[in-house]
C-alpha cells in the first residue's frame, strides 16, 4: 500500500486510530470486569464507594496495539532497516511483558519484589534486543563525539531507566486521570522531539500512545469509571520509557537523555523524593505514607480536579522546554504557549483556592468541585498505583 503523503499525517493516522479504539474497548472490558467480578473493592482507605475494575490497561494496550497495526498495514513505518524494525517491535513486546506483570498483580495481587524481578528480567532482555542507552550525547552539539558506554554500564543505565520510569508513572496513578494525561502529555512532547530529531517510526509510537491514553480519559478522569490497574501504568510507564530510548536518540546506540529527563522529570523527581523521605525515617522504599505530590496539593487544600490540572500544566511545560533543548522549529512560540497556559492555570487555581477559603471560614456550603483526597492512601511497592 501506498504510505501517507507526510509522517505528520500518519501520527495523526495512529493518534486518531488510538484514541478511538481504545475508546471503543475500554467499555467492553469495564463489562467483562463487573460481570466477572475483577474490581477494586472500596474501603477505609480508598476513595471509590462502589466496586471499580482494575482492567482499564487491557482497553489502552488493545487500542495502542490495533492503531500501530493500521498504522503498519498503511505503510506508516515505511522501508525501516531491519535494525530500527527490530527495536519497533522490541518495544512493543517489551511493553507487553511489562503489561502481564502489571495485570497478574491485578489479579493476584503479587508481592513487590517479584514484579520488580520481572521488571528487571525483563529489562534485561529488551537491552539484549537493541533497545538500550549506549552512549550519552548532548543535543545541541550536532558534532560532538558521544561518551561511549561499556557494556556493564549500558546494561545498568538502561535497567534504572526502564524500571524507573515504568515506576515513576505507576507511583503517579493516585488519583483519576492523573497517570493517563501525563503519560498523553509526555508521549506528545516524545512525538514533537522525535520529528524534530528526524526519528519518525519512534514518533508514530509516541502518537499512538498519546491517542490510547486519550480514549482512556474519557472513562478514568474524575469521576472515574474504570481504572488503568497496575498492568495499564506499568506498560505506560515502559512504553514511555523505550520510546525515549529509540526516539530522541541520534544512532542506534546514543541517546540524548536530557530530554526524555525533561519531559519526565515531574514523575521521576516525585518518586524520587518520596523514596528519599521514606529511607530517611528508616522505611522501606515501598512504605505506605502519604508523600506523593498529588497528596501535597490535596492537603495544601486543591480540589482532585485541580491539582490534577497543575500537574498537566506542569508537564506539557516541560515537553515545550523539551522542544527548545533539541532545537525544534517554532520551539520559542511553543514555550510561550506553555507557559501562558501554566501561569494562567495556577492563577486559577490560586483563586479558586482562595474562594475555597472564604467560603470554609464562611460557613457556606462546599464547591461543586471540592478538595478530594488520593485514592488509596497506601502503596504496595513497585506497581501500587498511589
Amino acid at each position: 500500500m501506498t504510505p501517507p503523503s507526510s509522517p505528520l499525517l500518519t501520527a495523526v493516522v495512529a493518534f486518531a486510530s488510538a484514541a478511538v479504539l481504545t475508546a471503543a474497548v475500554v467499555p467492553v472490558v469495564r463489562s467483562f470486569g463487573l460481570r466477572f467480578g475483577v474490581t477494586d473493592q472500596p474501603d477505609s482507605r480508598k476513595q471509590h464507594s462502589t466496586p471499580m475494575v482494575r482492567l482499564g490497561g487491557v482497553g489502552i494496550v488493545a487500542g495502542f496495539a490495533l492503531a500501530l497495526a493500521i498504522t503498519w498495514s498503511i505503510g506508516g513505518f515505511g522501508a525501516l532497516p531491519p535494525a530500527r524494525d527490530q527495536l519497533i517491535w522490541t518495544t512493543l513486546a517489551g511493553g507487553l511483558c511489562f503489561f502481564l506483570i502489571g495485570l497478574a498483580d491485578d489479579l493476584f495481587a503479587l508481592p513487590p519484589m517479584p514484579r520488580l524481578a520481572g521488571q528487571v528480567a525483563v529489562a534485561m532482555v529488551v537491552w539484549s534486543q537493541g533497545v538500550r542507552i549506549g552512549a550519552i550525547a548532548l543535543p545541541w552539539h550536532e558534532g560532538s563525539t558521544a561518551l561511549a558506554l561499556p557494556d556493564q554500564l549500558s546494561l545498568l543505565a538502561t535497567v534504572l531507566w526502564l524500571v524507573g520510569i515504568t515506576n515513576a508513572i505507576n507511583w503517579l496513578d493516585g488519583l483519576d486521570g492523573l497517570a493517563a494525561g501525563v503519560a498523553g502529555i509526555a508521549a506528545i512532547g516524545l512525538l514533537s522531539v522525535s520529528f524534530s530529531l528526524h526519528q519518525p517510526a519512534a514518533g508514530l509510537l509516541a502518537a499512538a500512545l498519546s491517542g490510547a491514553c486519550l480514549g482512556f480519559l474519557r472513562y478514568n478522569f474524575n469521576p472515574a469509571r474504570i481504572f488503568m490497574g497496575d498492568g495499564g501504568s506499568y506498560f505506560l510507564g515502559f512504553t514511555l520509557a523505550a520510546i525515549s530510548i529509540v526516539g530522541p536518540a541520534k544512532g542506534l546506540t546514543s541517546v540524548s537523555l536530557l530530554l526524555p529527563l525533561l519531559i519526565l522529570s515531574l514523575p521521576l523527581a516525585d518518586m524520587s523524593a518520596v523514596i528519599m523521605g521514606r529511607l530517611s525515617e528508616g522505611h522501606s522504599p515501598f512504605h505506605p505514607d502519604r508523600r506523593h505530590l498529588h497528596h501535597r496539593l490535596l492537603r495544601a487544600g486543591f480540589s482532585h480536579r485541580l491539582t490534577v490540572l497543575l500537574i498537566y500544566v506542569f508537564t506539557q511545560w516541560l515537553a515545550a522546554l523539551a522542544l527548545v533543548v533539541a532545537n525544534a522549529e517554532m520551539r520559542f512560540l511553543w514555550l510561550a504557549l506553555a507557559t501562558a497556559i501554566l501561569v494562567g492555570v495556577v492563577v486559577y487555581c490560586r483563586r479558586r483556592l482562595a474562594l475555597a477559603s472564604e467560603r470554609n471560614v464562611a460557613g457556606a456550603s462546599p464547591m461543586p468541585d471540592e478538595p478530594g483526597v488520593a485514592r488509596e492512601d497506601a502503596v504496595r511497592g513497585p506497581g501500587s498505583g498511589a
